[in-house]
């Protein structure tokens, strides 16, 4: 039966899109990759709860049909903000939201990253180091 199970969500992954201007936050990613993960051992698998793997593949299976889409259907296709779906793909995008962020960095923290020579993960420690040491 785990073969079964296996083959399923292999089919399931086979199917379900990658979405290139999300890379890293891609939801048919990480599903392959959990796939991956959690059989590991292909076919030969032996799943320890197959009451819960057959529950998630049944609702990952109905997101992908899109059934809840079919079953409360929307009046029309915006919403509060009036945007449509091209423009959130767009704003969602991983080269967009890198673009907000660094839009919203102030002028001051552009110039230290600009000229500093020290990593910004070496600067948290070095800081975080200053606020642990005893002042005398």
């Amino acid at each position: 039966m785990a073969a079964g199970r296996y083959r399923r969500f292999l089919k399931l992954c086979e199917e379900w899109p990658v979405d290139e201007t999300k890379r890293g936050r891609d939801l048919g990613a990480y599903l392959r990759q959990r796939v991956a993960q959690a059989f590991r051992e292909g076919e030969n698998t032996q799943v320890a709860e197959p009451e819960a793997c057959d529950e998630m593949y049944e609702s990952l299976a109905r997101l992908h049909s899109n059934y809840y889409k079919h079953k409360y259907p929307r009046p029309r296709d915006t919403s509060f903000s009036g945007l449509t779906l091209e423009e959130y793909k767009l704003i969602l995008a991983t080269d967009t939201l890198g673009e907000l962020q660094d839009m919203n960095k102030g002028l001051w923290k552009k110039l230290q990253e600009k000229f500093s020579t020290r990593s910004p993960e070496e600067k948290q420690k070095a800081w975080a180091q200053s606020l642990s040491r005893p002042r005398t």
